[in-house]
């Protein structure tokens, strides 16, 4: 895949996750109709909570030298950030600005600026190009997530 088209599917992810959301209500968004899984809330919390981490670290590759790019536990996010009391509308914005930005940023690039890299401190060495990828297999990895609720709690697939 090309960088063009990488970033293409990178900022179109937020319109997946809202048509994933199509329908639910707030109460639906917010349930746990799976045991033992987070709600589709919780979900988009932590989607939207680490975009603007992904942003980070790809600004700092960009921007430095061999940056290091910390962690972060989403168990840890989940437990001490209000996931339960926050606004689905606000996470979706939160995402959608991110990517919007980054996307713009990320299409003024170099092939060699892709390669470029930072130090992740669980990973070791990750290039732009991987950080991008990641970020944007984020999204499609937790829509199947939102489907296993929206089935459990007897809504229609997501179109």
């Amino acid at each position: 895949m090309t960088h063009t088209e990488l970033i293409e599917q990178y900022r179109t992810g937020p319109a997946k996750l809202r048509a994933a959301l199509a329908g639910m209500t707030a109460a639906q968004i917010a349930a746990r109709p799976v045991p033992g899984k987070w709600s589709t809330l919780e979900v988009l919390c932590h989607i939207a909570d680490f975009e603007p981490v992904y942003g980070d670290r790809m600004k700092r590759v960009l921007a430095e030298e061999q940056p290091k790019l910390p962690s972060g536990d989403p168990d840890l996010f989940q437990q001490h950030l209000a996931y339960g009391q926050r606004d689905a509308q606000e996470e979706l914005a939160v995402i959608e600005a991110v990517r919007n930005q980054m996307a713009r940023i990320l299409a003024t690039l170099s092939e060699a600026q892709f390669a470029r890299t930072g130090l992740h401190s669980a990973d070791g060495p990750l290039s732009l190009r991987v950080l991008l990828e990641r970020i944007t297999g984020h999204i499609p990895h937790h829509l199947k997530f939102i489907e296993e609720k929206r089935q459990a709690l007897g809504l229609p697939k997501s179109s």
